[in-house]
């Protein structure tokens, strides 16, 4: 085999990333999370600090047996998986399954799939960030604390089959509450007036609409302002020319993606992920799991480089949508889902 080892989560990409790499690395997936929590006591110990207790998978036994030997045999192995909770993971559960020693792992990320995408990531590479693992592993702890648990529960009390969880009884009670807000709202009329204006002379063809800002709670008081202005004239007081500009939407988020997906294209969360993810295993996109707006300067150059080819050098003015300020105080993963040029 080749000095190097890539160790990627989709076998879907892992053809594609070894053609860019070329001679010297062999490309192979993990087929995503090689280990989790074993069935025994929930896989926590609560009385040592909650400390999980991890297994190789059953299905995932073979494969990592022939990483393991493959990882021996190799200069250097890159973990490849994805830059998010999971793929710190993953990338992390490797090197311990692996026994994967500090001096002979680097870590990679990439955003989209393409030569220059890849090639930059080989040159910048890191160390498994734990703050993203434990992130994920508190995230994989409360999972079953609060679904082994609380399930269990339900169905005793309130019907078989029911289930709790970390995130749908807390959205569950969402959605609740803003259902009795629903039924609790007393709806109440206003009523408007808009008007269509037809000037005189040579301009009669054009027509202007204005609205009046005021709203009427009362009909009558609406009836009255309308018979009062509608054989009125009205002149213009000023008439004000000027260039605007307007900005671009920003990129999709995972979030922003799926609710266009839905209301566009009828999808469904999981038809739009499965989607998104064949996009960006084959190139199209970047990574599809983000809640940043912000782009990688290779997916910048790439846009206005496509720009540029289709429509002139005049049209592209590349660059990031400025953060909002609730953007500053949390972690944000650094590439928004960008169409990229094929």
């Amino acid at each position: 085999m080749g000095e190097n080892l890539v160790i990627v989560e989709s076998p879907a990409k892992a053809k594609t990333i070894e053609k860019f790499l070329g001679s010297g690395f062999t490309v192979k997936s993990s087929f995503g999370h090689i280990r989790d929590l074993s069935k025994k006591n929930l896989g926590i110990d609560i009385e040592k600090g909650f400390e999980p207790d991890y297994l190789v998978s059953e299905d995932k036994k073979k494969i990592v047996s022939e990483l393991k030997s493959l990882a021996k045999k190799a200069d250097m192995v890159w973990l490849a998986s994805d830059e998010d909770r999971e793929g710190e993971a993953i990338a992390w559960h490797l090197q311990e399954a692996l026994g994967l020693k500090k001096e002979k792992t680097k870590r990679i990320v990439f955003h989209e799939i393409t030569k220059d995408a890849i090639l930059n990531a080989v040159q910048n590479p890191r160390q498994v960030d734990m703050n993203l693992v434990m992130a994920q592993q508190a995230r994989r702890v409360l999972d079953r604390l609060v679904g082994f648990e609380l399930s269990p529960v339900l169905w005793k009390k309130v019907k078989p089959k029911l289930s709790a969880g970390r995130v749908q009884s807390v959205a569950l009670r969402l959605i609740v509450e803003r259902e009795r807000d629903i039924q609790n709202f007393s709806a109440k009329s206003q009523f408007k007036i808009e008007g269509q204006f037809h000037p005189q002379g040579e301009n009669e063809k054009i027509e202007v609409n204005a609205e009046v800002s005021h709203r009427f709670d009362k009909e009558e008081e609406a009836v009255a302002v309308l018979e009062k202005s509608k054989d009125a004239s009205f002149n213009i007081a000023s008439i004000e020319e000027k260039e605007s500009k307007r900005t671009p939407p920003p990129p999709f988020t995972t979030s922003t993606l799926q609710q266009e997906a839905s209301r566009k294209l009828g999808f469904s969360l999981s038809q739009t992920m499965r989607t998104a993810q064949s996009l960006y295993e084959a190139g199209h996109i970047t990574y599809m799991r983000t809640d940043s707006v912000n782009l990688s300067k290779l997916a910048i150059g790439a846009a206005k480089q496509t720009i540029t080819e289709l429509y002139g050098k005049e049209y592209p003015e590349p660059g990031n949508i400025p953060p909002k300020a609730k953007e500053h105080k949390k972690h944000m993963r650094p590439s928004a889902l960008l169409i990229c040029p094929t």
